[in-house]
């Protein structure tokens, strides 16, 4: 039963995009646009070279293969530029997420989120959606050594919320992220996403278990 991975919980850990968030659809939209300023097509593979990638790991990535003629901090900045109002405005939190974020506060399980996105999208994301009292960490893979499939993110945040690895629960939406959560000593749950379909049978290989909708876990 996918309500049994909250029993002896003391943490729940989200990735953000495609996760806690349905915004995984305007990221490919981004990168067409963006390489396509410099004449470049975006190449078929560029999604999953890049998956689980911090923010800065993205943009030396792209600074290399493209050899863009742009400091790391202005590629960000100029990511950050063309996500944010989409992320104001135009993404959801994903179905059933609310509903599990206030059961997990209503029952003191502590909650944070473990992002390779950057933090300026990350604190939109929170104040558009009005989320923040949910949370008592939040921290981007910007913040630690390497990004995720590596382990570093998720060991920071429970660091941060003093419980141990094998007490938390993670939920994640890609290859790379469950990776970095079992890498962590931590149990997973996958999480369907239209960007990652093809994927999911990879996905729910890795995890500890696979949900459509945060409401399976009431």
């Amino acid at each position: 039963m996918i309500k049994d991975f909250l029993k002896n919980k003391k943490a729940v850990l989200f990735d953000l995009d495609g996760t806690l968030v349905d915004s995984m659809w305007m990221w490919p939209q981004i990168d067409v646009e963006f390489l396509g300023r410099f004449g470049y097509d975006c190449p078929g593979d560029l999604e999953r070279a890049v998956e689980g990638m911090s923010f800065s790991e993205t943009a030396a990535y792209f600074k290399e293969r493209f050899s863009l003629p742009m400091t790391l901090e202005e590629i960000k900045e100029c990511w950050s530029q063309m996500a944010m109002d989409k992320y104001r405005t135009q993404v959801p939190l994903k179905p059933g997420a609310l509903e599990f974020l206030r059961y997990c506060k209503d029952q003191g399980i502590a909650t944070g989120i473990a992002t390779s996105n950057g933090r300026p999208i990350v604190d939109a994301v929170i104040e558009a959606l009005q989320i923040g009292e949910y949370f008592q960490e939040v921290a981007t893979a910007c913040e630690v050594e390497k990004g995720k499939p590596e382990p570093d993110i998720y060991l920071e945040v429970a660091r941060r919320l003093q419980v141990a690895p094998e007490d938390c629960l993670v939920f994640e939406d890609v290859p790379a992220g469950i990776l970095a959560g079992k890498r962590a000593g931590m149990t997973v749950l996958a999480v369907e996403d239209d960007f990652s379909r093809e994927l999911s049978g990879e996905k729910k290989a890795l995890a500890d278990g696979y949900i459509c909708d945060y409401s399976e876990l009431l």
